[in-house]
């Protein structure tokens, strides 16, 4: 009876470390002690190593011995190590997961679920079933809605304690360079992560203030978790920060905003309104008039100007306690 405890890990250890044994490309003991580790399991290097032995012995795993540390991977043809409910639908979902949500999902997370996405790839690949689910992937696809640009580079790691810190609710210190090239090392309080575009931006407090900045996170140097934890702000709400346009360049203040838009250049706004209280008029038979209540920003500002001389007569009235 007392060695069952130590039986039942054994097992579930062995179950992880086939779960994040790749077919291509090869993995490492200590590599799979970190993403145990990530994923809250602690194992000594050598238990593991003693297990990824045995499981070679056992199942259609190949080990490079020709230099240290040993990498492990699924032989070509084998069957591999599946989750047995996870249905194609359920795989679909995963890769699209994996591709889009990348970033967005905290990094302890994506590395604790490396061997299910590699289930997931395995049962979409073009030798499997599941055609229809692996086309779709084919088939849809998040486009770009001005200029594409390349993604800034993000220093290795950075993300990692980043997203780490956000989802423990733990101090981070930073050294940060702005825009303007001065550079800053502080303690902050991450609150939200963002995606816009191809850039990734925390929003964070500085140590001794209460008001949120935006930080770029190319533009991080260097960073370190702290293991002192903070108590999240009621009063802050990322979607509501969102909603008054900050990550527009905006301060909140809401307006209500009246223009002249070319009737070609302004007949998405009839589709794809400013806001839910937008009316439109026919001046002529080319010209639109447009009266909405927005957030006031700079990315308002340069979204009007992106129209040249197809909008004119512009005006914004402020609204009193600046809110619709």
């Amino acid at each position: 009876m007392p060695k069952r405890p130590d039986a039942l890990e054994t097992v579930m250890l062995c179950l992880e470390l086939l779960r994040r044994i790749p077919r291509h490309g090869r993995v490492s003991a200590p590599d799979l002690q970190k993403q145990l580790k990530a994923a809250g399991i602690e194992r000594e290097l050598r238990t593991i190593q003693r297990q990824l032995e045995t499981l070679s012995e056992h199942f259609e795993i190949e080990r490079d011995d020709r230099s240290k540390p040993y990498g492990y991977r699924w032989l070509e043809h084998a069957k591999g190590f599946s989750a047995p409910n996870l249905t194609p639908q359920e795989s679909l979902l995963l890769r699209l997961a994996e591709e889009y949500l990348n970033n967005l999902l905290p990094a302890r997370l994506m590395k604790s679920m490396q061997g299910i996405f590699e289930q997931a790839r395995y049962n979409l690949a073009p030798t499997g079933n599941a055609r229809l689910e692996r086309e779709w992937s084919e088939k849809v696809r998040v486009v770009a809605t001005s200029q594409p640009l390349l993604p800034p580079k993000i220093k290795s790691g950075i993300l990692e304690a980043v997203s780490e810190a956000l989802f423990g609710n733990r101090w981070l210190h930073i050294d940060y360079r702005n825009s303007a090239g001065t550079r800053r090392e502080d303690d902050v309080m991450p609150l939200g992560l963002a995606q816009q575009g191809v850039c990734l931006y925390l929003v964070a407090r500085y140590r001794g203030f209460d008001n949120e900045r935006i930080l770029a996170l190319h533009r991080i140097l260097d960073v370190k978790v702290s293991t002192l934890t903070f108590e999240r702000p009621k009063d802050f709400n990322l979607k509501k920060y969102d909603a008054e346009g900050k990550f527009g360049f905006g301060d909140g203040r809401r307006v209500r905003l009246k223009f002249c838009i070319d009737k070609v250049r302004g007949t998405h706004l009839l589709e794809t309104p400013l806001s839910t209280d937008q009316s439109a008029r026919e001046i002529d038979e080319d010209t639109l008039e447009i009266t909405a209540t927005v957030v006031d920003s700079g990315m308002l500002e340069w979204w009007l100007n992106g129209f040249g001389e197809d909008v004119w007569a512009v005006s914004r009235v402020e609204l009193e306690g600046g809110e619709g």
